[in-house]
């Protein structure tokens, strides 16, 4: 029997008032939900399964990453392997910080990303989720491809057992698992970050597997059946297939889940992760969560773990760094925009970002301007144009960038 989430409290509509709300939660002065949190969803998985350690046979080591290859679950019947990259920081025994680093699209298991986690100080798990092992090598017993067949068309006819996101969230649960189980990591403090559908996978996982401490989902997001990369797709899909796919494998069943601090990297015009899912997406969560939206952020893999956002995030929660500025709401008022921030760095500067174009998001063109700073609150004169779709972000001495909730004002 499916177990059906507790419906979500009602959210005041109102700019300001919906802004009051994601600051008092950013700064972490209330919960997102004055009753108890919704029941987590928990999906097809088997999560105490999956949070045993699964066996696991070591391989080379070049540099800081070393081969390992782990227990998957069983496809079509038969035992499966994942492959992926153990990095390792080059001094200390521990026990490190640990990140499992979750690939996208046409991406493996990356020996790079292993190794710039290790070279800020973490042990990293970087596993491949197509079913390959070294140089992008079919595995005999590897699990499902990632191609579009095994992310979707297989659901009329698969069992949900045999479908990729089945198959791949458990892998990366089953990392997790694995790094928790080494004397050299600290089991307690342990993050996530996934790139495209690694994003989409990490979205999935934070509101599953309690034991996380961090979580960065670049890109990817939830709500992909109202707008995303992949409507035609779902429009070619039986209601049923539809409904069922959604119910499974969407991230908006998870995200209410999230219990641990989230930072969500997106730019205005990715092509397939639009603003509109987005903002549906990071609302879902109510675990203490920050955004990270930039003008015409470049979609990719290096694009996607090269963020600085990423890391300062990471180690202000896992080794105490500083954390990034927390921006409240973006309030309008008249022809003015304002939005109060806190920081325990300096602000170096401030934008105001908006588009007066409308229908597809990757296609608006979106202008940047400077706003000004005024104490602890970002100030800018409206344009007079409207509809008016807008954000503020502020940046500090380190180079960090943070953003509002973007608003969409629709009369003068």
């Amino acid at each position: 029997m499916t177990c059906i989430p507790r419906p979500l409290p009602s959210i005041p509509t109102s700019v300001a008032a919906v802004g009051r709300v994601l600051f008092l939660m950013l700064s972490g002065s209330v919960t997102a939900w004055a009753a108890e949190p919704p029941t987590p969803f928990t999906g097809p998985w088997n999560l105490e399964r999956l949070k045993v350690a699964p066996d696991s046979t070591w391989g080379e080591t070049t540099g800081l990453v070393r081969e390992v290859y782990y227990a998957g679950e069983p496809y079509h019947g038969r035992p499966t392997r994942v492959f992926g990259y153990y990095g390792r920081p080059k001094e200390g025994a521990g026990p490190f910080p640990a990140m499992v680093l979750v690939h996208g699209g046409g991406g493996t298991a990356f020996a790079e990303w292993a190794t710039l986690w290790a070279e800020r100080g973490y042990v990293a798990l970087a596993m491949d989720l197509a079913g390959c092992g070294p140089e992008r090598k079919r595995l005999p017993d590897g699990g499902p491809n990632q191609s579009h067949k095994e992310k979707f068309d297989a659901f009329a006819h698969e069992k949900l057992e045999d479908m990729w996101t089945y198959h791949a969230v458990a892998a990366v649960i089953r990392g997790h698992s694995l790094l928790a189980s080494l004397a050299e990591v600290d089991a307690d403090r342990i993050g996530i970050t996934g790139i495209s559908w690694g994003g989409y996978l990490t979205s999935i996982v934070a509101g599953l597997d309690d034991r996380l401490k961090a979580a960065v989902p670049v890109y990817g997001c939830g709500f992909l059946h109202e707008n995303s990369a992949w409507l035609a797709i779902f429009e070619n899909m039986s209601q049923q297939q539809r409904d069922g796919w959604v119910r499974q494998f969407d991230p908006s069943r998870y995200l209410p889940g999230v219990r641990c601090p989230i930072l969500f990297v997106n730019g205005t015009n990715d092509f397939a992760y639009p603003l509109d899912s987005y903002q549906k997406s990071y609302r879902a969560v109510p675990a203490q969560r920050q955004l990270c939206v930039t003008v015409r952020m470049p979609h990719g893999h290096q694009a996607g773990w090269r963020p600085v956002e990423i890391g300062l995030f990471v180690d202000s929660v896992l080794i105490g760094g500083k954390p990034l500025p927390k921006i409240g709401p973006l309030n309008v008022e008249g022809t003015t925009a304002t939005a109060s921030f806190e920081s325990q760095t300096r602000i170096a500067e401030s934008q105001f970002h908006y588009t007066l174009d409308q229908g597809s998001w990757k296609e608006r063109n979106w202008t940047s301007i400077d706003a000004s700073l005024v104490g602890n609150s970002v100030v800018v004169e409206l344009p007079d144009k409207r509809p008016l779709v807008c954000f503020i972000t502020v940046k500090d001495d380190r180079g960090a960038v943070v953003s509002t909730e973007h608003v969409e004002l629709t009369t003068n």
